[in-house]
């Protein structure tokens, strides 16, 4: 029976357990008699419980002589990490250095332009020869410009008086029309605005007179004014003229305005001119005047003109440019 026993022992344990005999170094000596082998070598198979702990650090007991080769083979894996580590380096990083060292690239590309246009100037002008002529340019044709006065073909007197003279003119226009024109010549007259300061620098003294005029047929209220004689310098006349008619001088004297009154038929050119300080003295005006001036504001002249009391064309022109001139509104 014991001989049976040990041969079913031994049979049954490869059988049972097939990797302990791989892994179990010790052979069993001896079966004891009374005891059933099976149970021995469960026994001494209490080793394989701990393989169940899974430690980390220690390794199954069973794959102690088969682990060094798959232990060598699964090494390379961490390796595949760090090249794929290598591989996935941060882009936005590399982009964003690569964009900052490509803009001043760019600026200094920039800077570069102006200095080929200026080479490509200095070849330019290399180009040209020394001795080149320049091109001539053809004059545009021009129409001919037509006189800017008329042609007078014949001239007669039709009246001479002490003041002015008529004259009938055959003529051709500049335009080219022939025509007859009857003409007062005259030597022409002045104007003298005369003006002291009052408490307001744009509201000065003007000196005005009040005479009558047959033309008119009523009063006028006028500036002082007179004809030239032959050959007098207008300045003279003014000078002349304020002194006749209201004995003042003045201590300043500058030309204001020049107009024609009516030149459809009149040849008198008229000269306006400022005085400034006025010096009193005595009036000595000829035979056939009767003169009376005053001293009026010039903010009041204008009332006047606004009411239609002043309607004498060289009093009108003086007096407006005068106020326009110094800023002085009129009021409404």
């Amino acid at each position: 029976m014991d001989s049976e026993d040990t041969k079913a022992a031994t049979s049954e344990a490869p059988a049972s357990e097939p990797a302990l005999e791989a892994a179990s170094v010790v052979k069993p000596k001896t079966v004891e008699a009374g005891r059933p082998p099976a149970k021995k070598a469960a026994k001494k198979a209490a080793p394989a419980p701990a393989v169940k702990k899974k430690k980390p650090a220690k390794a199954k007991p069973v794959a102690k002589a088969e682990s060094v080769p798959t232990a060598k083979a699964a090494s390379p894996a961490p390796a595949v990490k760090k090249v794929k580590k290598t591989k996935t380096k941060p882009a936005p990083q590399t982009n964003a250095e690569k964009t900052v060292k490509a803009e001043p690239k760019k600026a200094k590309l920039a800077k570069a332009k102006p200095e080929k246009v200026k080479l490509e100037a200095v070849k330019s002008e290399k180009v040209r020869p020394k001795n080149a002529k320049p091109a001539k340019v053809k004059p545009a044709k021009t129409k001919p410009v037509p006189s800017q006065t008329a042609e007078i073909l014949d001239s007669q007197v039709a009246f001479e008086g002490p003041l002015f003279r008529v004259l009938r003119d055959h003529i051709i226009e500049p335009g080219g029309r022939e025509s007859y024109r009857d003409v007062i010549r005259h030597n022409g007259s002045v104007v003298i605005l005369a003006t002291n300061p009052g408490k307001r620098k744009k509201d000065p003294w003007v000196v005005i007179e009040r005479q009558y005029r047959h033309a008119a047929g009523q009063f006028l209220w006028e500036l002082p004014a007179g004809k030239l004689d032959g050959g007098e310098q207008p300045i003279d006349g003014a000078k002349r003229e304020l002194a006749e008619e209201t004995g003042y001088s003045a201590k300043k004297w500058s030309p204001l305005v020049e107009y024609y009154a009516s030149p459809g038929f009149l040849g008198e050119s008229m000269k306006v001119f400022l005085a400034e300080g006025l010096i009193a003295g005595d009036a000595h005006p000829e035979e056939d005047e009767h003169i009376d001036f005053r001293l009026v504001k010039l903010s009041e002249l204008l009332e006047m003109v606004d009411k239609g009391k002043i309607i004498d064309g060289k009093t009108l022109t003086s007096i407006l440019l005068y106020a326009r001139q110094l800023g002085l509104k009129r009021r409404k």
